[in-house]
């Protein structure tokens, strides 16, 4: 086995045999000996968004080192499943290759391609559908992940529920919800406590994301864009303050102010 974690040739075998090495309770890592499922899962995380930062970028280099570390995350929860009797790195692969199968009818099946993407979708809802019903996930909102980012988990709980009709018609009546718990929110910071504060926060930011689903808009992509032209401009003001001779805590906030407007005009004049 020593070769084995030496020998490019055969890749995911390496993988796999120095993940069970460094598990190993008598030669193995001690922190890796330490870890769990529920110590492992804020890296499996972690490392998912990085992946996404990448692609973000658009540097490959960089993506290909994160898929890699991405991909070690599942080997190392299989190889917890494996040592504890669960399951093992093969009957994951398979378990999501069964998956697939099962859900494109239209290509490794009898099925005709010649469907929409709005059909696709919707034939692939009902795959699911089935699949939880044979779990025993009769509700609704049954197998939405818990564990998922609160505003893309919310727009997945949204969806659920429009699946079989509690939603409302169009935008105009989510924008009145809005306006609504925008209101509720200020009476709340008046009057309320802390606990109550937070809780109608929380439903504001609920029916915004629902209305960026009228308006097949991704919340979760759409927030990432602003932090990033967040990031960009603030980054600008610093830079135009420096030229100043300033820091952003030597300035005010009238000044910054003015050198943020300064930043969005000159990304509006920017050439294509």
């Amino acid at each position: 086995m020593t070769e084995l974690i030496y020998d490019v040739t055969k890749p995911m075998d390496r993988l796999i045999e120095i993940m069970r090495r460094l598990r190993d309770p008598d030669s193995g890592c001690p922190w890796d000996i330490e870890q769990d499922f529920a110590s492992i899962a804020p890296y499996t995380i972690e490392e998912a968004y990085e992946v996404a930062d990448a692609i973000e970028r658009g540097d490959m280099d960089e993506l290909e080192g994160e898929l890699g570390d991405l991909l070690l995350q599942t080997v190392y929860h299989t190889q917890m499943g494996s040592e504890a009797g669960h399951f093992d790195f093969a009957s994951v692969a398979n378990n999501i290759s069964d998956k697939m199968v099962a859900r494109h009818p239209h290509v490794f099946g009898d099925e005709s391609r010649d469907k929409s993407a709005e059909q696709q979708t919707a034939d692939w809802e009902k795959i699911k559908a089935a699949e939880r019903a044979g779990k025993a996930q009769g509700g609704t909102l049954d197998g939405v992940a818990i564990g998922l980012p609160a505003l893309m988990r919310a727009v997945k709980l949204q969806k659920r529920a429009a699946r079989v009709g509690f939603d409302w018609p169009s935008t105009d009546e989510v924008i009145d919800k809005i306006t609504e718990e925008a209101a509720e929110l200020t009476e709340a910071r008046n009057t309320l406590t802390q606990k109550e504060i937070e809780e109608e926060f929380g439903d504001l930011l609920f029916v915004v994301a629902n209305l960026g689903r009228h308006l097949k808009v991704d919340a979760e992509e759409a927030l990432r864009a602003a932090n990033t032209k967040f990031t960009r401009r603030f980054e600008r003001v610093e830079a135009l303050l420096d030229e100043r001779g300033k820091t952003p805590s030597e300035s005010d906030l009238q000044e910054m102010d003015a050198l943020w407007d300064a930043a969005k005009l000159e990304e509006k004049n920017k050439p294509d």
